[in-house]
C-alpha cells in the first residue's frame, strides 16, 4: 500500500514537471523560434504604435472612408468573447439576422454602386465568421466596397483595386482555402497614400 502511494505521487510529481512545465517551455521556445511573429499575435504598429493584430479583426463599422469588416458577434471586435452566433437550422433567427446584415451592407454600398443587388452580396458580407473576428473579408466584397472607398477617398477605382490584389493572401500552400483580404491591412494602406 505504502509503496503504491508513493508511486502515485512520484508519477504526479514527475508527470507535473514534464507536461505542465517542460512541454509547455519547449513548445513556447519553438514556437517563438520558428513563429515568431504569429506566436506573439502578429502585432501590427504604425508609426511605432500598436495599431492592431493582423489576425483579430477590428471595428471599422460607420466610417465609410474604410473597408468594413464582416459583421461580428463579439462585442466591438473584442477577441476576448469572440463566439460564433450559435444559431441553429431550427432557428427562426437567423434569416431576420442576415436579412438584416444584407439591408445594411445595401444601405452602405449602394450609393457608390447604384447597380449592386442583393444577389451580388457575398456570403461574407452579411455573415459572421466562426470566431466573429475573422480579420480577412473576400475578394468579392472588397471589389465591391472599393466603390466607396475610391468616391470617398477621390481615388480612382484602379488604384483602390491594386490595392487590394496587393493586400489579398493567397491560398494556403496553394490548396487550402480561399483566398482573403486582410482589412487592417488596407486601411492602413490607404491611409499611407493621403
Amino acid at each position: 500500500m505504502r509503496r503504491d502511494l508513493i508511486t502515485a505521487v512520484l508519477a504526479v510529481v514527475v508527470l507535473t514537471i514534464l507536461l505542465g512545465l517542460v512541454y509547455p517551455l519547449v513548445v513556447t521556445g519553438v514556437s517563438q523560434v520558428a513563429f515568431h511573429g504569429r506566436a506573439n499575435g502578429e502585432k501590427v504598429t504604425q508609426n511605432g504604435k500598436l495599431v492592431g493584430s493582423k489576425l483579430i479583426g477590428q471595428d471599422f463599422r460607420g466610417v465609410k472612408r474604410y473597408f468594413q469588416e464582416r459583421p461580428s458577434t463579439a462585442t466591438s471586435y473584442n477577441a476576448a468573447g469572440s463566439a460564433f452566433t450559435n444559431l441553429g437550422p431550427n432557428s427562426n433567427k437567423p434569416p431576420d439576422t442576415y436579412a438584416a446584415s444584407l439591408r445594411s451592407y445595401l444601405k452602405l454600398e449602394r450609393p457608390f454602386d447604384r447597380a449592386l443587388t442583393a444577389h451580388q452580396v457575398p456570403v461574407d458580407a452579411v455573415t459572421s465568421s466562426a470566431s466573429g473576428v475573422d480579420p480577412d473579408i473576400s475578394q468579392a466584397n472588397a471589389a465591391i466596397q472599393a466603390h466607396r472607398i475610391a468616391a470617398v477617398r477621390r481615388l480612382p477605382l484602379a488604384t483602390v483595386q491594386d490595392l487590394i490584389k496587393r493586400h489579398t493572401d493567397g491560398r494556403f500552400l496553394g490548396l487550402l482555402g480561399e483566398p482573403g483580404v486582410n482589412v487592417l491591412e488596407l486601411n492602413l494602406a490607404l491611409d499611407r497614400m493621403v
